[in-house]
């Protein structure tokens, strides 16, 4: 029995060049193909869905102020770039953004719910219900009758949550809030609905409301010392270690000088 003669190494080396030269030529060919593929036109980005409880944004404005910065295409847009295109949009709180074969994108939206206008009069700053500063146009029929708040952003949350907290305790005195502010240095105040406005310092929620509960319960007693109601209320400073100072509409606390002629 013959055996066969093994193949010299040089042309083994070159069968194996050949044939990694032909699987590099195929692989390339097979690249180019799917590159071409992923890149034809009918899988440009065409329709955007909407999906969610949007109130303030439909799948036209939207298209108008999303499409033009997605980059790519179906298969080669970034998701999560994606999803920050919708959250900067006007009042879009969270968006989740799915793709539907062959050229769509299906947006699951939430909405920017807001409780409150924020900053400095003129300023188109919002609070959402999360304690969420957001820009807004602060000049919609739907915000105008909203409560102020004010404070550093980064305490915005703690804003919100005092004001919560607050707003039933002054009802129940009718009262409503009308501006809170946090100071840079941690003081509260209060400007009720009737333009009273509310020194009430530093402190936590428990401390500050224990104060204004005091204040409240003894507020009719010393208004009527000077025959007013509460509703006269014109300004009170709660820092005061043992008391509180008042000043009441109609009344002054300053003593007409004698020597002067009425």
């Amino acid at each position: 029995m013959k055996t066969a003669a093994p193949l010299p190494l040089d042309i083994r080396l070159m069968n194996m060049t050949a044939a990694l030269l032909l699987s590099a030529v195929v692989l390339m060919g097979l690249g180019a193909g799917v590159w071409w593929w992923l890149r034809h036109p009918m899988f440009a980005i065409r329709a955007i869905t909407v999906q969610g409880e949007v109130t303030r944004n439909n799948a036209i404005t939207l298209r108008a102020n999303v499409v033009p910065q997605l980059q790519g295409n179906f298969f080669t847009l970034n998701l999560d770039q994606a999803r920050q295109v919708f959250e900067s949009v006007p009042w879009v709180r969270a968006a989740v953004v799915h793709r539907d074969f062959p050229n769509r994108l299906r947006a699951e939206l939430q909405e920017h719910q807001p409780m409150a206008l924020w900053g400095d009069d003129g300023a188109n700053t919002l609070l959402n219900q999360q304690g969420q500063v957001f820009e807004a146009n602060a000049e919609d029929p739907e915000v105008e009758g909203l409560p102020r708040l004010k404070g550093p952003v980064t305490q915005s949350r703690e804003v919100m949550q005092m004001y919560r907290y607050l707003k039933p305790i002054l009802a129940a005195a009718d009262m409503e809030i009308d501006r809170l502010e946090l100071s840079p240095r941690g003081s509260w105040r209060v400007v009720t609905d009737k333009g009273a406005q509310l020194e009430l310092g530093r402190g936590s929620q428990q401390e500050v409301g224990e104060l204004v509960q005091m204040f409240l319960r003894t507020l009719s007693q010393v208004t009527a010392r000077y025959g007013r109601t509460p509703t006269a209320l014109a300004a009170a400073d709660l820092r005061h270690k043992d008391g509180y100072a008042l000043r009441l509409k109609g009344v002054s606390t300053v003593e007409a000088d004698p020597r002067k002629k009425p």
